[in-house]
């Protein structure tokens, strides 16, 4: 009787000690780390696409009907716009008419310092709607 006492204390303390290691503590805060430095820095460069997206389909719309016209109101709303540095209305839209309706395409890398030398490259493209 006093064996099987002992036995069922050594199961529970057993059973008791369970949880995250130190080193396990430590690795767990370098992934959430990591994940925020790339959130932080990736954000910034999605809100400025989203903001050109805005912008391309607000000059497809009342733009105008010339391709001066449409960059001419582009540039407008980027004087507006904060933070739009990523493409200009010179070289880096693409113009065209497709069934009546004006499209404009636009292209462009940017790229992110994470750490010295490490680099994040992200490539975004968009075109009106």
């Amino acid at each position: 009787m006093f064996l099987s006492t002992a036995t069922s204390r050594q199961r529970s303390v057993g059973r008791a000690q369970r949880g995250i290691t130190l080193i396990g503590l430590l690795a767990w805060a370098f992934v959430i780390c990591v994940v925020a430095l790339i959130g932080m820095k990736v954000t910034p460069a999605v809100l400025e696409y989203q903001t050109i997206t805005r912008m391309v389909n607000k000059a497809a719309s009342e733009g105008g009907s010339t391709v001066a016209e449409i960059r001419a109101a582009y540039d407008r709303a980027a004087q507006i716009e904060y933070g739009v540095e990523a493409i200009k209305s010179s070289g880096d839209l693409d113009i065209t008419k497709e069934n009546e309706k004006i499209v404009i395409r636009f292209a462009y890398d940017k790229e992110i310092e994470l750490i010295d030398p490490v680099y994040l490259v992200i490539k975004f493209e968009g075109q009106s709607k």
